[in-house]
């Protein structure tokens, strides 16, 4: 049952960096749509949610969240693509 909530915050997660990827090639070329601007940074702000949830249930999902640990973590649980 734990395994699915994880499965299930990482497709979240996912889902939105390819919504946040979308609109930033859209702004590439309306780069004065706010509208665009504002989904954009909701966005963003809904991936930093989910991947703080993520991390703190699970561990974090790129090396760059690793600092601070006193020792390396990637080997002790499966990596994000392994679930």
């Amino acid at each position: 049952m734990n395994m699915e909530k994880q499965m299930v915050l990482l497709r979240q997660i996912q889902e939105m960096e390819f919504v946040a990827i979308e609109l930033q090639l859209y702004l590439d070329t309306h780069p004065c749509d706010q509208d665009a601007i504002n989904d954009y940074n909701c966005a963003i702000e809904k991936i930093d949610k989910l991947m703080e949830e993520y991390t703190a249930q699970y561990g974090s999902l790129s090396a760059q969240g690793m600092h601070g640990y006193e020792k390396w973590l990637w080997s002790d649980s499966p990596w994000p693509w392994e679930l």
